[in-house]
């Protein structure tokens, strides 16, 4: 018995030099199927470029290179096991019964053990020892393939994220819409500030009109209101409520955001517009469809508003998403209204449109608006020109004219025909 354990330590030596190489492979075929993959479905999402640049070759033969790396990772992993377990049953059904015999053999010569009895013995550790053996070789196996993706899953599963109630966080009653941005600093890496001591009262059912070039921090000051980030010093507050006070989901219900890159779902209109409050009726849903001026659209569908729209909203025109998006907005009826660039790259007809349907939505609502387009802001209450994160001139869009500044310069360059139309008409 003492020594059909003595190849014990051989099986040690060899689950060891290969369950490490088992699992370094297991976490290369994940990632490589993960990239494979995230590839294939941007492709995939992307089908229309890549035939305008007539790149389907291309493409195919950049998977190809993909899978087939893949491929040599699944044969390497595969023989890396089939090596394990092949080396643990020569360990047992070879070496140790080999040993066994051999010992054996030399009692039944001397004897003192009968042939039956060493042929019963060997039958017994065959059996019950090396088998049980090769068994869990093979599970750990399986367990050390698993072990890479469940690693990533329950990586997911603990990620923490970087904005969260604190411990002692209150409810946000409902708002007037009163916001206040009190010397704000915020930046994104360390020592690099994109918005610099900003300043800022908006008054409940102002419209706060953002302009400025690229870059210059429109973007991140709306970010911030929503909480996506927290201020790196300084204080955002609503109706005297310090934004980092309060539940982030009761600030964010009453906070509306429709942005240019509209998010549909692939499931009907209905529910999409829903979205914005899932307890709402189908009246209510009818209702805010009428008002963001898209009812009409959705009527003439074959299934009205039980009509699937696709994967991001493949099926409808960049402007019938909009109007959906500002729907899902009117019918969660935030006391905020966050619009970023909601009317740019579209038509003439389709902007007035929407911009009638927005007119609906801000009524009564304090909002922010982010624009390229001057003709879009001029009716707002406060048009905020910002330059490289500081503001650099506030106030309504005759004041801004009137004082000749970069306001001024931005709107005479956008237009400057019709200006130039309108000079020469009163000559």
């Amino acid at each position: 018995a003492l020594w059909s354990l003595s190849v014990f330590p051989l099986y040690i030596v060899n689950y060891l030099l290969h369950i490490g190489k088992i699992k370094q492979r297991a976490d290369e075929i994940r990632e490589e199927r993960d990239i494979m993959l995230g590839d294939l479905q941007e492709k995939l999402a992307g089908a229309l470029v890549v035939k305008s640049y007539a790149k389907e070759r291309y493409e195919v033969r950049q998977f190809v290179g993909q899978t087939r790396n893949l491929l040599e990772l699944n044969v390497n992993q595969g023989m890396l096991g089939t090596r394990l377990w092949t080396l643990a049953e020569f360990i047992g059904s070879g070496l140790g019964v080999a040993i066994i015999m051999l010992v054996g053999g030399g009692q039944v010569i001397q004897g003192r053990l009968t042939p039956g009895s060493l042929i019963a013995f060997v039958s017994f550790i065959t059996g019950y020892l090396y088998g049980p053996i090769l068994r869990l070789i093979q599970l750990n196996d399986q367990i050390a393939r698993t072990n890479a993706a469940l690693t990533r899953i329950f990586a997911t599963l603990d990620t923490q994220p970087n904005i969260k109630d604190k411990p002692d966080a209150i409810e946000l009653p409902t708002i007037q819409g009163e916001v206040r941005f009190d010397r704000v600093w915020f930046e994104y890496e360390p020592g690099q500030p994109v918005i610099k001591g900003v300043t800022l009262h908006v008054r409940p059912g102002q419209m706060v009109a953002l302009v400025g070039q690229s870059g210059s921090g429109k973007t991140t000051m709306i970010n911030l209101l929503s909480r996506h980030y927290d201020v790196t010093d300084g204080a955002i507050t609503i109706d005297g409520y310090d934004i980092r006070d309060v539940k982030l989901a009761s600030l964010r219900r009453q906070v509306g955001v429709v942005i240019q890159e509209t998010v549909l779902f692939n499931t009907t209109i209905r529910e999409n517009i829903r979205y914005g409050r899932l307890e709402a009726t189908d009246e209510e849903v009818e209702e805010a469809a009428r008002a963001a001026n898209i009812a009409h659209v959705i009527e003439a569908l074959p299934k009205g508003y039980e009509t699937r729209i696709g994967e991001e909203g493949i099926k409808l025109s960049g402007g019938e998403k909009q109007r959906i998006a500002i729907a899902r907005a009117i019918l969660s009826d935030p006391r905020i209204l966050v619009l970023d660039e909601a009317t740019s790259a579209l038509d003439s007809e389709t902007e007035t449109l929407i911009q009638e349907a927005l007119e609906r939505l801000m009524k009564g609502r304090t909002s922010f608006v982010i624009a390229h387009r001057l003709s879009t802001i001029v009716k707002a209450d406060i048009i905020v020109v910002m330059e490289k994160g500081e503001i650099k001139e506030a106030g309504s869009h005759q004041e801004l004219l009137a004082r000749g500044g970069i306001y001024a310069g931005l709107y005479t360059q956008q237009f400057k025909v019709a200006l130039e139309e309108q000079a020469a008409a009163q000559r």
